[in-house]
């Protein structure tokens, strides 16, 4: 369905004749999921869908479903001499408008709910601001000199560097100080925006301010506690 949806739009786009590019949304799961982790990505890489079908680690479906949806639209796209762009975002972190959690903000703030499936992502994590991401967007789609694909990201951080600025912002919550299996000196892996910034893009958003509109959009939503004393109070009601 998802392969199936991308080429709708793409053939009518190339039905309408009127269309100037097509600008599609990828994930990071199209690029780094394999069994041994790179220390730098760029555009050029793939994740190995093989390992992923065969691990089924959380949200494999998910990097399949994009790994093959891009693949197909950037087929289709040559096939056609279609201006194609692909923006290839990682954790999506920030303020959001929808009403329950969104999946990227699942697995960011998964050091405050305590989801530990989804730390394996968030391990050697990748992270940018939903409004530098947007702006991306924009001028990928207006500057004539864009092509291909593009990483979009903005900051590197380890599961032990994210557990220790969230315990330093937010003490209010229990962000475990031992992340149990995880080796203490992991190396961060780094998402190279440098094609982007290469056209004169500049990211605005710091990793604690990303997190700091999550944390807040969610606590205003009433998706998080104000803290885990709250909610442990809460509970006993």
């Amino acid at each position: 369905p998802t392969i199936n949806g991308v080429l709708d739009i793409m053939k009518a786009c190339a039905k309408a004749k009127t269309i100037r590019r097509i600008v599609f949304t990828s994930s990071a799961g199209t690029v780094d999921v394999e069994e041994h982790k790179k220390p730098v990505y760029d555009e050029s890489c793939w994740g190995d869908l093989e390992f992923v079908q065969t691990i089924k680690m959380t949200g494999w479906m998910y990097f399949v479903s994009k790994t093959l949806a891009e693949q197909a639209a950037w087929k289709y796209a040559k096939e056609n001499n279609l201006d194609f762009i692909s923006v290839i975002p990682p954790l999506v972190v920030g303020p959001f408008i929808m009403h329950s959690m969104p999946p990227s903000l699942i697995t960011a703030l998964s050091l405050i709910t305590g989801n530990e499936a989804h730390y394996g992502i968030i391990k050697q994590g990748n992270y940018v601001h939903l409004d530098d991401l947007c702006r991306a967007h924009i001028v990928l789609f207006e500057n004539p000199k864009a092509e291909g694909r593009y990483i979009c990201s903005s900051h590197e951080a380890t599961i032990h560097d994210l557990a220790k600025l969230l315990r330093e912002k937010y003490p209010e919550y229990n962000v475990p100080a031992k992340i149990k299996d995880i080796d203490e000196d992991l190396a961060s892996v780094v998402f190279s925006s440098k094609k982007l910034l290469d056209l004169g893009f500049e990211f605005k958003y710091s990793l604690e301010e990303m997190f700091a509109g999550a944390v807040e959009t969610c606590r205003e939503k009433g998706l998080i506690p104000l803290s885990h004393e709250t909610q442990a109070a809460e509970d006993k009601l």
